[in-house]
C-alpha cells in the first residue's frame, strides 16, 4: 500500500496529496474523487518489479452520486509473485527425488478499497468561488496469502482532506488512521510439518502485522504560462509514526519524513510532460572502505500523458540511482471516461474550474 498506482502520479515522484484528482484518489487522497466529473470512471494500471518477477495491478472506479453531492469509488490492487516452485515434498522418505511432488504456488498480496467522498460545506466560505474544501475516506481490507499455506486478513481506515484558494492547492491524508491489524494463519499438513521440523524451520500457527498510521501533507500551486500552457507544481511530506527509519531524509523520533516534489506541464489539457524527486536516503558510500561516508540517495521519474477524448495514457519512467547498477521502472495506465447520456465524455472539474475563471475575467475586464 505504499507503491502507489497511476502513470500520472509515478511521473511526480508520488507528490499527489493536494492535486490529485481523478479515479486514482482513492489511494493517494480519497477527497480528490470530488473532481470526477464525468458519469463514469475507469483506471487501469499494469507493472512489473525485479526483472518482471512480481506482477504488480490496479482497477479502479470512480462514480458520482445521482444528486452529484458526493462520489463512491471502488479499488483493487494486487501484488504477486505467481509461479513458485513449490518443493517441500520434493525429496520423499526413502531419500529420492520425485519431481512430480513440485507445485506452482503464488505469493500475492491484495487490497480492496471502498471510498467516499463529498464537498466540506463552511458557512463562511459559502458565497467564494475561490476557496473551498473536499473530504474523503477509505475502508480498506487487506488480503495476503502464500500458496494454501498461509492466509492474511486485515482492515483499516484512511481519512484525506482537500482545499484549495486560488491557484493553491493544499491537502491531507492520513492512512491507517485506526493502525491496520493484519492477522495471519497457517495450515500445513501432518507431512509438511514433519519436514519443516527436521530442517530447523518454526511451526506457527498465528501471527499478526501491525500498520501504524501515516501522515501525508501536500501542498501545490498551478502557474499560466499562456493560454494554452499550465505548470503544476507540487511538494509532499510523507510522514511515517513507526519510530526512526534508517536511511530516510529527515528524522525526529518517533517521525521520519519523506520528502517529495512533482512537476507538470501541460499543453491545451491535452498533452502532458511530468518529472519528480522522491525516494531520498541517506546511505553509505560504497567508494569508501571506512564505511563511514554516506551519500544521498533519490528517485528521479519522469512521465508524459495524452489525452485523446474519453481516454487518457499516462506513462512514466523511474531509475534508482545505484552506484554504478541503476535500476528502471517503467509505468503504463489508462483512465477512461464515460458520459451515460450522450456517449460524450466529461471534462475533469480542474477544467471547469479554469474555463468558469476566464469567463469571470472576461465579464470583469467588460465592466
Amino acid at each position: 500500500m505504499n507503491l502507489g498506482v497511476g502513470a500520472r502520479s509515478f511521473g511526480m515522484s508520488g507528490a499527489q496529496a493536494a492535486s490529485v484528482n481523478d479515479v486514482t484518489s482513492a489511494f493517494w487522497n480519497p477527497a480528490g474523487l470530488m473532481h470526477v466529473n464525468t458519469d463514469f470512471q475507469i483506471g487501469l494500471m499494469h507493472s512489473e518489479y525485479f526483472s518482471s518477477i512480481a506482477k504488480y495491478d490496479y482497477l479502479g472506479v470512480a462514480y458520482p452520486m445521482k444528486n452529484k453531492k458526493g462520489v463512491l469509488g471502488v479499488s483493487l490492487i494486487r501484488f504477486a509473485i505467481d509461479d513458485i516452485p513449490y518443493t517441500l515434498n520434493l525429496i520423499q522418505p526413502d531419500g529420492t527425488v520425485d519431481y512430480s511432488k513440485i507445485k506452482a504456488i503464488s505469493a500475492a498480496d491484495y487490497a480492496g478499497l471502498i471510498s467516499y467522498a463529498q464537498k466540506l460545506k463552511i458557512k463562511k466560505f459559502a458565497e467564494r468561488d475561490d476557496i473551498g474544501f473536499n473530504v474523503g475516506g477509505n475502508l480498506k481490507i487487506i488480503h495476503r496469502n502464500v500458496g494454501s499455506m498461509a492466509n492474511a486478513w486485515g482492515a483499516g481506515l484512511d481519512f484525506g482532506l482537500q482545499g484549495f484558494y486560488k491557484k493553491w492547492k493544499l491537502g491531507l491524508m492520513l492512512k491507517d488512521i485506526t493502525t491496520t491489524h493484519t492477522l495471519w494463519s497457517f495450515s500445513f499438513t501432518e507431512k509438511e510439518k514433519q519436514v519443516l521440523a527436521q530442517t530447523g524451520n518454526e511451526i506457527v500457527s498465528k501471527s499478526s502485522e501491525v500498520n501504524t498510521p501515516r501522515i501525508v501533507l501536500g501542498g501545490g500551486r498551478s502557474f499560466k504560462i499562456d493560454n494554452k500552457m499550465n505548470l503544476l507544481a507540487e511538494v509532499n511530506l510523507d510522514i511515517s509514526t513507526d519510530g526512526k527509519r534508517y536511511g530516510n531524509l529527515i528524522n525526529i523520533n518517533p517521525f521520519s519524513i519523506d520528502p517529495k516534489a512533482g512537476l507538470e506541464l501541460d499543453y491545451n489539457r491535452l498533452f502532458y510532460v511530468r518529472g519528480g524527486l522522491g525516494n531520498f536516503q541517506r546511505i553509505l558510500d560504497d567508494n569508501d572502505t571506512t564505511n563511514t561516508k554516506k551519500r544521498t540517495l533519490f528517485q528521479p521519474t519522469l512521465g508524459v500523458g495524452v489525452k485523446m477524448k474519453s481516454l487518457v495514457i499516462d506513462y512514466a519512467f523511474s531509475s534508482l540511482n545505484l552506484q554504478g547498477n541503476p535500476l528502471y521502472s517503467h509505468f503504463i495506465s489508462l483512465r477512461l471516461n464515460i458520459n451515460k447520456k450522450n456517449s460524450t465524455y466529461g471534462i475533469a472539474n480542474t477544467d471547469l474550474d479554469d474555463k468558469a475563471n476566464q469567463i469571470n475575467q472576461q465579464i470583469k475586464n467588460r465592466k
